[in-house]
């Protein structure tokens, strides 16, 4: 009995393609497919990788017999994969980023450098967690070669899934990410940011959501975390949401715009308002806000969560968090 079930398992559908790929899968495959998926036509994927038209053919051929199913359907409009296929070319990308990773981490260490790391930070990350963060990196010997990008959490944690960032700082993740750890460092107090010259008019009354809707919004890009956050305490409030003058990440765009607009204003966390205020361009509101912003999260790849490094950076950043003041309750609905 226990013979067939092992038998069973060793012929299963799965067990074949497993076997297949390791033993006759080659990397230039899965850039093949990607180049068909990219062009959508056996031509144009022949210029490019500078094969025949028939040698592009056989080989997407030999490809899908390793699979054992058809990854290309063919149209009047071109090649579209197949959900098979769609399945495929998405590992494909992830194998080809490791690839990829693990090239440019040997790289490093024969630079010199004791290895690389990539890391995705949001624009409205305080400074002193990012230099926490660059003190653990380039504070060792030798160095940790740095790849820093910014974005929005969902980009980076996007990035992530498909192997092309090792970590990230932002903001609490709710969707469905089972490769990516993350762990909540604090939560940030908003404060209603505006000119410096126009503070003192600005402040006067007490808090009036539908008197701060009149006003020239600049907002996170629509379909985001944080403007529908923010839609949601404007329509709580009875107000509509405000159109905004601009939409932004971008935290010296905003900056730029607040201190040329008479009417201009923005939500951005305490910390990164203080670093601001040290220019003299922007300056909060005396009206205060009593709900706080989803928690600064530090985001790694679950198979990356206990090397010393990630273990040193999510550290390093949770100390420099520690000495900031604390927030002053939870998002009202």
């Amino acid at each position: 009995m226990g013979y067939n079930r092992e038998v069973m398992t060793i012929h299963s559908p799965a067990a074949r393609i497993h076997q297949a790929a390791l033993s006759r899968l080659k990397m230039r495959q899965l850039v093949l497919l990607q180049a068909i998926d990219r062009h959508r036509a056996l031509n144009r994927v022949a210029t490019e990788m500078h094969l025949s038209q028939p040698a592009i053919t056989k080989a997407l051929r030999e490809v899908e017999d390793i699979f054992g199913t058809q990854l290309f359907t063919r149209s009047s409009r071109g090649l579209a994969p197949t959900p098979a296929g769609q399945a495929v070319l998405l590992h494909a990308k992830r194998w080809l980023a490791d690839l990829e990773s693990t090239s440019s981490v040997l790289a490093a260490i024969d630079a010199g450098h004791g290895g690389r790391v990539r890391i995705g930070v949001t624009t409205q990350v305080p400074q002193v967690l990012l230099k926490a963060a660059l003190g653990v990196l380039l504070g060792q010997s030798p160095r940790i070669s740095t790849f820093i990008v910014e974005g929005t959490t969902d980009q980076l944690v996007g990035r992530m899934l498909e192997r092309e960032l090792d970590c990230a700082i932002g903001r609490w993740y709710e969707g469905d990410a089972p490769a990516v750890v993350q762990e909540a460092i604090y939560e940030q107090e908003p404060r209603l940011v505006v000119a410096a010259h126009n503070q003192k008019r600005l402040s006067r009354g007490p808090l009036d959501w539908a008197r701060l809707a009149e006003l020239d919004w600049i907002l996170p890009p629509a379909n985001t975390p944080m403007r529908r956050l923010y839609n949601t305490i404007f329509v709580t409030a009875g107000v509509s949401p405000p159109v905004p003058i601009l939409e932004t990440i971008s935290v010296r765009s905003l900056e730029a715009v607040l201190a040329s607009e008479r009417n201009a204003i923005a939500i951005l966390p305490r910390e990164v308002v203080d670093e601001l205020q040290r220019g003299g361009l922007v300056a909060p509101l005396a009206q205060r806000l009593n709900w706080t912003l989803p928690p600064v999260t530090f985001f790694c790849l679950r198979q990356l969560a206990e090397q010393p490094q990630m273990r040193a950076l999510a550290a390093a950043i949770r100390a420099a968090a520690k000495g900031m003041r604390p927030s002053r309750g939870a998002v009202k609905e």
